[in-house]
């Protein structure tokens, strides 16, 4: 479980600030400066502690490894079990849960109490979980937990309350559902087989009762041996000896005959009449070979025998079985229908399968009607209704991994136009060919929350694309795809340059993004150091897209830091220093050593018809410089009001005017600075020093290796940030080192982002020193260049990894047409700020506290037709300082986080009026200035999993909560905060968490998740007729209670299984456990369930009543039918 810890307000302690505006060592948490606070600045804070609250609210996507599967058929609700020991329950659009075991052991099966709102999960720790569905945060009420037994398959019988549970022993145990206990009674796999048998039956692989007779148990064992055990007499009504090995197990619905299907391809037809031998066995994909023997077929996993009204013949429906000579094809899905066979090949491997009925009694006509399959990563319904067995369109946002995720950004209060605009562009590219019918998963009830707001996911892959989602009221749904690649020349090999080694498996592979939602300009940071910059239209379009080539190299490398180290934000400390990646360099006897202004990757030079949509108007790119790889871009802003585009790497800055096609800015960091360097830098060739260091074998598999071991020792330190931003990219980053190359593709990448190491080895050092100073962030404000300036104008905020922050200003004509002709001046100042590691945000502030936005231009169609001669002008936006700081002029604040501190500078006078610490012993991955509850708070996520809230301006803390303790690689890239108190992260390589730190939305989530559970009454029973009930039966005789009850079978071995009570619905609170109102959430969800139990029970009695009248009357109709009868009459 979690701890929380909630930072009370005003108990900081307080120290001064060096003049230098650096914070001295140890100065505290929003503490006031010695700089004199205007008293215009007694800005009333509103948030508190109380406001801030830690919860998972969804999570989407793909479950990740996927392992078993169920469906209620009455509650129409699926069921998904992965192997980190998640279980996904899913309904109708908008009715998504997940949960989680603690022990994070694997789901091997899943088995629903059919419309009871309960499910069975059997984990691979040997471990039986009972969880309850009737409330909306599914959770545990009982725990079975076996010592001795190895559980391999579980069978719960409809409207039974006996579990039967088999076990890698061949032995079969019961456990009653109500209390989670086993019975006494046991059949051992010693009597199930006959006495002269010498050789142990195998596991369990399978447990179902006989349609006709619910007293008679099939228990197929892996080798071969099928048992049908009769319940009341405890002993085997038949035996059968197959020489195959058995793997599933499918009734006939009148129980008379059973089909198997086995490891050698075959599936096998058996009638109770005679068991001797099956009366059929047949070869589905295997082809009878010359010499009369049939070719080796794959095994059959799985076969589901169902019959239909509406045909004589039944449906046979398995995977596998193909055979072996088939190399390179695809896994499939086969269904028999009568003579015809349809192969269903799928993307992936299959999971489980499961075929949907209309009933859940298993002794009727099944009429199936749907199939669902569950692969490694897909989730597809087949339509068994139509002849061409058709998909069903999914509705749940389940491809999300299409192409690895590779950066994320999320937007919350969106302009509300946006999002329809998006989804009618997108649905004109979407599949077709679908179902017709309705998606056959829809259980529970879910109704869109009344303190909605528009909410947009985007999400960027390897492959280049770029996918818009609408995740309003905690939904998502696919708006728009963007494919990045369709900007370029298709590469051919050998003929396209690279950018190092990095980009040979993913060229395109999606970096950064940047989105200006009132503008709709969209850029987007690919890994081959370029820029592509996109416009939306409504309307086609038949243009060329520009390409500007950027020339960024520095020739200063090593930095020698002042004597004066007080006064400087870098220590010796390599916490200090910044994520910059640097992808190797190619060898110089390769091909790459004679590149020299060429870009990575070709931009097409001819006119293209570009769809609805965004469409490219720009693409900046970095060049090859003396047969050396650009350095991939690090930071970029772009402002739609100046109509300029600013990028930075470990080289330097480069500003782009994008409205006349120009390159404004070009410069390394050193020349930013000028004369006011703080530094004494010393100059080098890039090409020297190329020997081998210790330091560059960050990524090596010793040297990871070194790291985990590293990391269990109790006194490991804090997380190694260079190692971890090595992985983060994927390369010996920050390596002049031609020997050590790393190079792996996104899908690889993923599969080594857990071995995140926790030491800061020594290695790591000698990295930091060679590490050039490189652009970690920019942002275009309106502000103040020079302290001297009397009024803001726009400038350009860059930070450096050296904690360094230059204010550029910028002169650009405001006239419109002067704006398309005059050029725009850009002049370095030289003016520096100072802070203790990477520079990651900035934000700015007006005297009452409330966010300053930057400026924007209002988006308008340039493609829409119109007067040529009257063309539309652009439609600025420009934030006027509130009314609260007319008094004090134009004013403003500006806050800079860095990944160790944060500051807050009154500007123009850029006097530090408060410092916080964020954290000592690791790093801010990613920090955010974002509304909450009215008001303002800059939020940060570090690397030691630790989610920490700051008030604004005063950097009060109010939230830290170490909620991810083991923060790996993927979560570190995909990390972001919103407004509204929320935030998300790819918590697998197929889903992605969302989580809010807002404890307003905490109180609310209850009534924003679906409802899993919904009261249906249970069909009813066909009647069977009078001659099939007298000859063949009757199932409802058979009393479980009276075999497997405490008074009968007495009770189970207590060292064989443990019973651990569950938190009893409580799981579902812990998100409102804090304060008051979690105490009332708590008590309106127990009112809640405690008038659903009454509704219940008045069901129940009414029902009860109605069946006693009946009874009533028919014994009074029969008094007086038989009255008068004399004894002989009747």
């Amino acid at each position: 479980m979690k701890k929380f810890r909630k930072v009370l307000d005003g108990l900081t302690t307080s120290s001064p600030v060096n003049p230098g505006g650096s914070p001295a060592c140890g100065s505290a948490a929003g503490t006031p400066s010695a700089a004199p606070t205007p008293r215009e600045l007694e800005i009333q804070e509103t948030l508190m502690s109380e406001h801030f609250q830690i919860c998972k609210t969804v999570r989407h996507g793909f479950p990740y490894q996927p392992t078993a599967l169920a469906f209620d058929p009455v509650q129409k609700i699926l069921a998904i079990g992965t192997r980190s020991g998640g279980v996904r329950l899913l309904g109708r659009p908008g009715v998504d849960c997940h949960c989680q075991h603690e022990s994070g052991a694997a789901v091997l099966q899943l088995q629903f109490l059919i419309n009871e709102g309960a499910l069975v999960t059997a984990c691979a720790d040997d471990t039986l979980h009972l969880w309850n569905l009737r409330q909306r945060r599914p959770a545990i009420l009982h725990s079975l937990k076996f010592n001795r037994e190895r559980i391999t398959f579980c069978h719960l019988p409809f409207q039974s309350k006996w579990l039967y549970v088999g076990t890698e022993r061949g032995n079969t145990h019961i456990v009653n559902i109500e209390s989670f206990v086993l019975s006494g009674y046991v059949i051992m796999w010693n009597k199930a087989i006959e006495l002269s048998t010498k050789t142990h039956p195998g596991p369990v692989v399978h447990l179902s009762d006989s349609p006709k007779d619910e007293g008679k148990l099939l228990i197929g064992f892996e080798s071969g041996t099928i048992v049908m055990w009769d319940l009341r007499v405890k002993r085997a009504d038949f035996r059968i000896y197959y020489d195959e090995a058995i793997h599933s197990v499918s009734w006939h619905h009148e129980g008379r005959q059973f089909m198997c299907s086995h490891s050698d391809g075959s599936l096998s037809m058996w009638n109770l009449r005679n068991t001797a031998k099956p009366f059929q066995v047949t070869f589905p994909h295997g082809k009878t070979q010359r010499d009369g023997r049939k070719e080796s077929c794959k095994p059959i996993l799985k076969v589901e025998y169902k019959t239909s009204r509406n045909s004589s013949e039944a449906f046979v429906i398995f995977s596998g079985g193909l055979s072996y000579d088939k190399a390179g094809r695809r896994p499939t899905l086969t269904i028999m229908h009568g003579k015809a066979i349809t192969v269903l090949e799928m993307d992936y491997p299959i999971v489980d399968f499961m075929v949907l009925c209309d009933t859940p009694y298993l002794n009727e006509v099944q009429e199936p009607y749907a199939v669902v399959v569950l692969l490694e990563k897909d989730f597809v319904v087949v339509d068994l209704t139509q002849s061409n067995f058709p998909i069903f369109e999914n509705p749940y946002p389940m491809d999300v991994h299409e192409s690895p995720v590779t950066c994320t950004a999320y937007f919350a209060d969106c302009p509300p136009d946006i999002i329809p605009v998006l989804y009618s562009i997108g649905a004109k590219h979407k599949k077709t060919g679908y179902s017709h019918k309705e998606w056959p998963v829809s259980g529970g009830t879910w109704t869109v929350g009344s303190q909605t707001y528009p909410e947009i996911i985007v999400t960027g892959h390897a492959d280049g694309s770029i996918k818009f989602w609408d995740a309003t009221a905690i939904t998502l749904q696919m708006l728009y795809k963007l494919k990045t690649s369709k900007v370029f020349e298709n590469p051919k090999s050998g003929d396209v340059g690279r950018s190092g080694e990095l980009v040979e498996e993913d060229p395109y592979a999606v970096q950064m993004i940047s989105w200006c939602p009132q503008s709709r300009i969209f850029c987007v940071v690919g890994i081959s150091a370029h820029v592509i910059l996109y416009r939306f239209s409504k309307h086609d379009a038949n243009t060329t897209i520009t390409s500007l080539e950027v020339r960024l190299q520095c020739e200063m490398e090593d930095v020698i830091s002042p004597s004066d180290t007080e006064n400087t934000p870098c220590y010796s400390d390599p916490s200090g220093l910044s994520p910059q990646p640097q992808p190797p360099s190619p060898r110089s006897n390769t091909p790459d050593s004679a590149r020299d202004s060429i870009p990575c990757l070709k931009v097409k030079d001819r006119m293209i018809r570009m769809p609805p949509g965004y469409q490219a108007e720009l693409v900046v790119q970095l060049l090859w410089i003396d047969g050396e790889p650009p350095q991939q871009i690090t930071s970029l802003d772009l402002n739609s009001a100046y109509g300029l585009l600013a990028v930075g790497n470990c080289n330097g800055l480069a500003v782009v005017d994008y409205l006349q096609k120009t390159i404004l800015l070009c410069m390394n960091t050193l020349e930013l600075y000028g004369s006011a360097d703080p530094f004494q830098r010393l100059t080098r060739s890039p090409r020297k020093n190329r020997q081998s260091t210790s330091g560059l074998t960050e990524l090596s598999d010793n040297q990871v290796s070194l790291d985990l071991e590293r990391s269990k020792s109790p006194t490991s330190g804090h997380s190694s940030r260079r190692a971890m931003l090595q992985q983060l990219h994927g390369v010996s980053m920050y390596s002049h080192d031609e020997h050590h190359i790393t190079t792996y593709s996104w899908s690889e990448r993923e599969s080594r982002e857990n071995s995140f190491s926790r030491s800061r080895s020594s290695s790591v050092s000698s990295i930091d020193r060679e590490t050039k100073e490189a652009v970690t962030t920019l942002q275009f404000m309106e502000s103040y260049g020079r302290k001297s300036d009397p009024l803001p104008t726009p400038c350009l905020w860059v930070g450096t990894s050296l904690g360094l922050v230059l204010i550029i200003p910028m002169s650009i004509p405001m006239d419109e047409q002067e704006r398309q002709e005059d050029p725009v001046t850009v002049v370095p100042t030289g003016t520096v700020l100072m802070l203790k590691g990477s520079i990651l945000r900035f934000s700015f502030l007006d005297f009452g506290g409330a966010l300053i936005h930057s400026p924007y231009e209002v988006w308008r169609d340039q493609q829409a037709p119109g007067d040529p001669d009257r063309p539309r002008k652009r439609k600025l936006v420009n934030f006027s300082p509130s009314s609260s700081q007319e008094a004090s002029g134009d004013c403003h604040l500006a806050v800079v986080c860095s990944e160790k501190q944060a500051k807050v500078f009154l500007m123009p006078t850029q006097a530090c009026l408060y410092v916080h610490n964020i954290t000592e012993s690791s790093f801010v991955l990613r920090a955010d200035v974002v509304s909450v509850c009215n008001s303002v708070c800059l939020a940060c996520f570090c690397a030691n999993g630790h989610i920490m809230t700051l008030s604004l301006p005063s950097l009060r803390p109010l939230l830290d909560v170490n909620y991810l303790p083991l923060t790996d690689m993927r979560i570190a890239r995909t990390f972001c905060f919103t407004n509204g108190g929320q935030a998300l992260y790819l918590c697998s390589p197929t889903e992605i968490q969302r989580i809010t730190y807002s404890q307003e939305m905490c109180d609310n989530l209850q009534e924003m998740l679906g409802e899993l559970f919904t009261p249906i009454e249970t069909p009813e029973a066909q009647n069977r007729g009078f001659l099939k009930g007298f000859f063949g039966g009757n199932a409802q005789t058979f009393d479980r209670e009276e075999l497997f009850g405490e008074a009968s079978a007495g009770k189970g071995s207590r060292s064989l299984a443990q019973h651990i009570p569950g938190q009893g619905g409580m799981e579902g609170m812990k998100a409102a456990a804090g304060g008051v109102v979690g105490e009332l959430a708590r008590a309106r969800i127990a009112l809640d369930e405690r008038g659903q139990r009454l509704g219940e029970l008045e069901e129940r009695t009414a029902l009860m009543m109605s069946s006693a009248e009946t009874f009533s009357k028919h014994a009074h109709e029969m008094m007086l039918k038989c009255k008068d009868k004399k004894w002989y009459q009747f």
